[in-house]
C-alpha cells in the first residue's frame, strides 16, 4: 500500500519525465511538489528501499516498473474523475482539477471500474488527455501544438497543455472549446499572432503563447 505522499511523487516524477525525459532532477521535483530539495531527496531514499524509484545521486530520480503502474493508475483515476465531474455533475473544465486531486486517491479498483464503465470507457478527459485503460496503456494520439501548423490549415481542437484555470478561462471567454474546428487564415510574421476562424464563424486572434497551448489534428 502507497501513502498519498508516495503517490503525489510518483506521478510528478511520472509527468516531468514525460515533459523533459531522462532521469527527473531533485531540484525539479522540489520545484514541482513546492517542496525543499533536501526533503525530496530524503523521500524519494525511502521510495526507494520500497522500490518504488531508483535514485542515483549525480544525475536524479525515475520510476521502476512499480511506480510507473502506480503514477498512471493514479492519473486514469483522476481523469476519469474528472470526466464524471463534467459530464455528470456539471463543473466547468476549469473547476475539476483540485478536486479530483482529492478523489484519485480512492484505493477501492471495483470503484474505479465501475466509473469507468457507467462513463461509457471515456478514451480522454475535459482537457483532452488521453485515459489509460486499466493496464496502463494509453491509445495513440496524433494531437500537435497549433503553433506547428501554417496558414491554411482546418484543424479540431482536441486538447489543451497548460491546465491553469486562467487559461482555460480565457479559452472559454474566446469561446474555444474542445471539438472545435480551426481555420488557421492567417499568421504574423513579426509574432506570431494567428488570425482564426473558429466554427467558421468567430473571428479571433490567439498569440503565440496561446496557440503553442491548443493541441488539435488537421481535418
Amino acid at each position: 500500500m502507497t501513502s498519498l505522499a508516495e503517490e503525489n511523487y510518483l506521478k510528478a516524477i511520472y509527468k516531468l519525465h514525460e515533459k523533459n525525459g531522462g532521469m527527473v532532477s531533485t531540484s525539479a521535483l522540489a520545484e514541482t511538489l513546492e517542496v525543499s530539495a533536501a526533503s525530496v531527496t530524503d523521500f524519494i531514499k525511502k521510495m526507494a528501499v520500497k522500490k518504488l524509484v531508483a535514485y542515483e545521486k549525480s544525475r536524479g530520480v525515475r520510476l521502476t516498473d512499480t511506480g510507473k503502474f502506480i503514477a498512471i493508475s493514479i492519473i486514469r483515476k483522476h481523469r476519469l474523475w474528472e470526466v464524471w465531474l463534467v459530464s455528470k455533475l456539471g463543473f466547468k473544465w476549469d473547476e475539476v482539477h483540485d478536486i479530483a486531486e482529492q478523489l484519485e486517491h480512492v484505493t477501492s479498483e471495483e470503484l474505479i471500474e465501475n466509473l469507468d464503465k457507467h462513463l461509457g470507457y471515456p478514451k480522454a478527459d475535459p482537457h483532452g488527455d488521453l485515459i489509460p485503460d486499466a493496464r496502463g496503456r494509453f491509445a495513440k494520439t496524433s494531437s500537435k501544438p497549433l503553433l506547428e501548423y501554417p496558414a491554411g490549415s482546418k484543424v479540431k481542437l482536441t486538447g489543451v497543455e497548460n491546465h491553469s484555470n486562467s487559461f482555460l478561462q480565457y479559452l472559454t471567454k474566446n469561446q474555444l472549446s474542445l471539438g472545435d474546428e480551426i481555420m488557421v487564415e492567417a499568421i504574423e510574421e513579426f509574432d506570431e499572432t494567428f488570425h482564426v476562424k473558429i466554427n467558421k464563424k468567430h473571428q479571433k486572434l490567439l498569440s503565440r503563447e496561446v496557440v503553442k497551448n491548443l493541441l488539435v489534428v488537421p481535418l
